[in-house]
């Protein structure tokens, strides 16, 4: 189990350090943690650790650690209250092995500027998914429409043909599960990881994910 949280939170790292890019912040990586040295954008940590037992003050010392500031504690391992910091969620890390049974209908691929403002509105994030994702080779958007061709859902696909992390999932029908079908159905052979907070781990669980450990996200209110 811990190396599938390693693998999660190397691949949420890359991510993060994605879509800060496309934002014009540049990311510093190495054996402990990602992060930046400016404000990440909304939704998106300063921070992620990449091993237990990271010192915090080292992790915070890279970092602008004032009020806004949050943390992904990658491992459950961190303090940071004695720091202005606190647990804003928990969560747990999800891992999908390759060849698993295939889902349901793959999602269709964003590919254009406009279809991926229309989509970042749909997930309720508009303004903050730049075009530059698209010319990513390392980033599938993807999106479930109706039969008029509106957006009703979609994901994130990160990574390449070993491990893709699943993210930004939404859907606005009241299930779910058939979103997380369709991002299974889109990569069948890849490993798939990602994390979710307990009220939302059902239906990843009912299409093949199984739980791999637990996170944390601090934030400096």
């Amino acid at each position: 189990m811990l190396e599938d949280v390693r693998a999660a939170a190397r691949n949420n790292a890359e991510w993060c350090d994605i879509v800060c890019g496309s934002h014009g912040l540049t990311g510093r990586t190495d054996a402990d943690a990602w992060s930046v040295p400016r404000r990440s954008p909304p939704w998106y940590p300063d921070a992620v650790t990449l091993r237990p037992g990271v010192d915090a003050e080292a992790l915070l010392a890279r970092i602008d650690a004032g009020p806004g500031a949050s943390v992904k504690d990658s491992f459950a391992d961190l303090d940071l209250s004695g720091y202005g910091f606190r647990v804003l969620f928990d969560a747990q890390w999800i891992h999908r092995p390759p060849g698993a049974p295939p889902g349901d209908a793959p999602l269709t691929p964003v590919s254009t500027a406009e279809d991926l403002a229309a989509w970042a509105t749909a997930q309720g994030g508009p303004g903050l998914f730049r075009p530059a994702l698209l010319a990513n080779p390392r980033v599938r958007v993807l999106a479930r429409r109706d039969d008029n061709g509106v957006i009703t859902g979609g994901a994130v696909l990160s990574g390449d043909d070993s491990t893709y992390g699943v993210s930004n999932l939404f859907t606005h029908t009241d299930n779910p599960r058939d979103v997380w079908l369709g991002v299974c159905a889109t990569q069948p052979n890849a490993s798939l990881v990602g994390y979710e907070s307990t009220p939302d781990l059902p239906p990843a669980q009912s299409a093949g994910f199984h739980q791999a450990g637990p996170l944390q996200v601090w934030l400096h209110d």
